[in-house]
C-alpha cells in the first residue's frame, strides 16, 4: 500500500495505491487545505479503511508485483525517491477514472429508472383522470 499526498494547483490530494491479486487499486482523498503529519496519521488510522471497504472497484492489472523480502535500506532508498518525486502514477490515475467512470453508469441507471417510474406514475395518473371525466364526475 502507498499513499502519495501532493498539491494540485488547488487542494492537496491524497492517493491510496494497493497492489493485490495483481490488481492495482487507486483511491483519491481531498485533504484540502495543506495536512500536517499528525492529520494524515489521522486520516490512516481512521478514514483509510472505511474509504476502502465502501469502494466497488476492481482495479487495473499491475504490471510489477513486490518481491517478498526487500532489504530494509533499499527500502528506505526507495522511499527517499518516491518522496522526491512529484505526482500520481499513470496506473493510478487509470484506476480512479475506471471508479468514476462505474459510479456515473451506476447513478446514469439510477437516474433511468426514476425517470421511468415518474413517467409511470404520470401516465396511470392521466389515465385515472380521463376514466374519471368518462364516468362524469
Amino acid at each position: 500500500m502507498k499513499l502519495t499526498v501532493y498539491f494540485d494547483g488547488q487542494f492537496w490530494i491524497g492517493v491510496i495505491e494497493i497492489q493485490e491479486n495483481k490488481r492495482l487499486k487507486a483511491f483519491r482523498f481531498v485533504f484540502g487545505a495543506e495536512p500536517s503529519d499528525v492529520e494524515i496519521l489521522e486520516f490512516i488510522h481512521t478514514r483509510l479503511l472505511p474509504i476502502m471497504q465502501n469502494s466497488k472497484l476492481a482495479g487495473v492489472k499491475a504490471s510489477r508485483m513486490m518481491k517478498k523480502e526487500i532489504n530494509p535500506k533499499r527500502i528506505q532508498r526507495q522511499v527517499a525517491k518516491e518522496m522526491k518525486k512529484k505526482g500520481i502514477s499513470t496506473k493510478a490515475q487509470e484506476a480512479i477514472k475506471d471508479d468514476i467512470k462505474q459510479r456515473k453508469a451506476e447513478g446514469k441507471k439510477l437516474k433511468k429508472q426514476q425517470k421511468d417510474a415518474f413517467q409511470q406514475k404520470k401516465w396511470e395518473l392521466k389515465k385515472q383522470k380521463a376514466k374519471q371525466k368518462h364516468k362524469g364526475r
